[in-house]
């Protein structure tokens, strides 16, 4: 049974890669649909989701992983990148009173290519939230054996 620990958050523009809506970006598809078919293979189904993901800053907490339902090695979704180390950790999403369930989104900094967050900053993958903007206060709830929440 999991231990759902709610918090509130901003939601925060990211590097907008997972998308592909970075002007710059060298995914137009974006890394999240990339990505998708190797986390297929390992056992997680992400295609219910929208191929995007949402920043959300916690801060001033903080968070770390403990023990996440899922976690997968060297995948190595882009001939041009070495395998890259992912996390996932089931969560929900609450906008303007709808709840969503989704995941937490985790690529390890270690080995991962740029596009860093702090660790004020969860990740999550959900499926289509209407209305949602930059700045809007969202809630999201994770459970606490996978993911801790750390005050300053």
């Amino acid at each position: 049974m999991r231990q759902w620990k709610r918090i509130g958050g901003r939601v925060v523009r990211g590097h907008r890669v997972a998308s592909g809506a970075a002007d710059d970006s060298p995914y137009p598809l974006g890394t999240i649909e990339m990505q998708t078919p190797f986390f297929l293979e390992r056992g997680l189904d992400l295609r219910p989701y929208h191929p995007a993901t949402i920043g959300v800053s916690i801060h001033p907490l903080t968070f770390a992983l403990v023990s996440p339902a899922h976690t997968f090695r060297g995948v190595r979704w882009s001939p041009e990148h070495h395998g890259e180390d992912f996390s996932f950790s089931p969560c929900r999403f609450t906008f303007a009173g709808k709840t969503h369930d989704g995941w937490v989104y985790y690529p390890h900094p270690e080995t991962k290519i740029g596009h860093h967050h702090d660790e004020c900053t969860l990740e999550v993958i959900t499926g289509f939230v209407d209305g949602l903007e930059y700045g809007a206060a969202v809630e999201i709830e994770v459970d606490e054996a996978e993911i801790a929440v750390r005050t300053p």
